[in-house]
């Protein structure tokens, strides 16, 4: 496949591209500075065909949050609340299953659970969460808690992360989502997200868990305060995991929001910065299979151009997404199995339906 560059500069790294030579920091560096974007994805595109070949992932999905209640102040975060503050819920047995009963239908394969670090509660409910949807639903893949849940875990119940996640797996969790990483530097944590999972912490549990057997998910949180050579190093860290493990099936960068639906439209990351940062993490991360364009964050629109930025997945149907929502996505809280195939088959590539685990349920 011939690329077309109108910056010179990119040769030297659409080389190292070809040769499957890994990027330095450097490389990356230059990727964020380069007015060359269309080469750039040129160059991310080619290594997602090498990898996917024209297939684009997506799965029926539902989203679950079973408490807003949360002791920590995230800078960014818009959907939580502290104790008996209005707004503030915690699902019990009835309400979780309601929630599930109202908004089910036969083709969800994955619940997608995440939820406030409610340390009113005791472990058991976390775990109670899961068995109760397992048991009503035990074909359903429960991908539940995130790194920062299973270190909140941790010191709340008093047990080591390993027997944290053990506990869980007996309970029926099959694998973590990637939230809670945002972005894995010490000076970003401390201003954004201070209560939560340090960057070791965070890694850390996922290590333990790829070691249990688990594969999970990565994401990054970017548009905030963090500089280019911050994402850098996220992903250079995820990277280096990974090469230990080969645990993690995805990575998802995910678009800041406003915290505000009236915030100014200054306050979103632009287009171009949404398509540069998918392309240059399918460059940066040669050793992960997928790359997901997230629609709830970026739209859908977006979301079809990021298909020849590097991205092989599409995410999911979702039926209710709340907390992008509740800090001002504009995007629509649910799509629909037709309108995600619509949007793969009008950017010219064939809609895989997934499991969790990328085992394909159909083509389209």
């Amino acid at each position: 496949m011939s690329i077309m560059l109108t910056d010179t500069k990119l040769e030297a790294i659409a080389e190292k591209v070809h040769n499957q030579v890994r990027l330095s920091m450097e490389d990356g560096l230059y990727l964020f500075e380069s007015p060359d974007l269309l080469g750039i994805a040129q160059l991310a595109n080619q290594v997602n065909i090498k990898k996917n070949g024209q297939s684009v992932y997506f799965i029926e999905n539902m989203y679950i949050n079973p408490t807003n209640v949360c002791e920590a102040n995230c800078g960014f975060c818009g959907f939580k609340r502290k104790p008996g503050q209005e707004g503030a819920y915690t699902m019990d047995e009835a309400a979780l299953l309601e929630y599930v009963e109202q908004r089910w239908n036969d083709n969800i394969r994955e619940f997608h659970i995440v939820g406030g670090h409610n340390n009113e509660l005791p472990f058991d409910y976390y775990l109670d969460t899961i068995r109760t949807l397992k048991k009503h639903y035990p074909h359903v893949t429960v991908k539940a808690y995130t790194g920062a849940e299973i270190e909140f875990f941790s010191r709340i119940s008093g047990l080591t992360m390993k027997e944290v996640l053990e506990e869980l797996m007996k309970a029926g969790l099959d694998t973590l989502p990637g939230g809670g990483a945002e972005i894995l530097t010490e000076r970003y944590r401390a201003k954004m997200s201070p209560e939560k999972a340090s960057t070791d912490q965070w890694l850390e549990a996922h290590e333990i868990a790829h070691g249990l057997g688990l594969q999970t998910h990565a994401t990054m949180l970017y548009g905030s305060i963090e500089s280019m050579e911050e994402r850098l190093i996220h992903m250079d860290r995820l990277r280096q995991l990974q090469d230990r493990t080969n645990g993690f099936m995805v990575f998802i960068p995910l678009a800041m929001q406003p915290r505000s639906v009236k915030a100014g439209l200054k306050r979103r990351t632009s287009a171009f910065d949404d398509m540069r940062t998918l392309a240059i993490s399918r460059l940066m991360l040669d050793n992960f299979d997928h790359i997901k364009a997230y629609w709830i964050n970026i739209g859908v629109q977006l979301t079809q151009m990021a298909l020849t930025f590097g991205s092989s997945d599409i995410h999911g149907t979702l039926i209710e997404e709340r907390i992008s929502h509740s800090v001002g996505a504009l995007t629509s809280q649910g799509i629909t199995r037709e309108e995600l195939i619509y949007l793969i088959k009008s950017a010219g590539k064939t809609p895989v339906e997934r499991d969790t685990f990328y085992n394909v349920i159909k083509e389209y």
